[in-house]
């Protein structure tokens, strides 16, 4: 059996997709999944990129997008009242209900849907309160030890090579994105095609640098 490393942040609309699309796009597939929440914006730090959502036009085309997306495939969505908007308290309430930093889908679920459905504000302290409640984690999210994790989990998906999420990562390759969950079932199946390509990149040249 298989087992998928999943990177994501709450943040992201599209890890939210993702994490909606996953069972059905591996449906009939033997494999195990291992949430790693990690912080987004380390990864955008790291490779001196803005965020999706910090440029006009591009934030506009984001949210219409993952609107429609969610309506194409039948996943209910509606956008927080403010977005972005600070993802650590949620990452580490997740981080905290697993003692080995790798939190459960139910608990992935439970921190999404509150996000990502009913258009609550993501910064009140009441929806971070009842999801503190409703999930009862094991260790204190504010902890050094939930806080080391998550940049434990950031700086793991930096050196294989992830530079955003979703990020699934298997066998030491990287699938990134919503979109690349054809090709992360491809993968699983043992896709002749996909494997003797993997590597054509390698082989084309770096052309213009800015």
């Amino acid at each position: 059996m298989k087992t998928i490393d999943f990177y994501l942040d709450f943040i992201s609309p599209y890890a939210y997709l993702a994490f909606e699309e996953l069972p059905r796009a591996l449906t009939g597939l033997s494999y195990r999944v291992v949430h790693k929440p990690l912080l987004f914006a380390g990864l955008l730090k790291h490779h001196g990129q803005l965020g999706p959502a910090e440029i006009a036009a591009k934030r506009d085309w984001t949210y219409r997008q993952v609107l429609w997306l969610a309506h194409e495939r039948g996943v209910p969505m509606q956008m927080p009242a403010s977005h972005p908007f600070n993802p650590l308290p949620h990452l580490r309430l997740a981080l905290a209900c697993s003692e080995d930093g790798q939190p459960n889908r139910y608990v992935c679920e439970t921190v999404f849907h509150a996000l990502w459905r009913g258009g609550r504000d993501a910064a009140d302290a009441a929806v971070l309160t009842a999801l503190t409640e409703r999930l009862a984690p094991r260790l204190e999210p504010g902890s050094e030890a939930v806080k080391t994790r998550l940049r434990e989990h950031t700086e793991q998906a930096l050196a294989r090579g992830v530079f955003g999420v979703p990020s699934f990562v298997v066998d030491g390759r990287v699938f990134w994105g919503l979109d690349a969950l054809p090709m992360l079932r491809a993968h699983l199946q043992g896709d002749a095609w996909l494997a003797a390509h993997w590597d054509a990149p390698s082989r084309v040249a770096v052309g213009v640098r800015r």
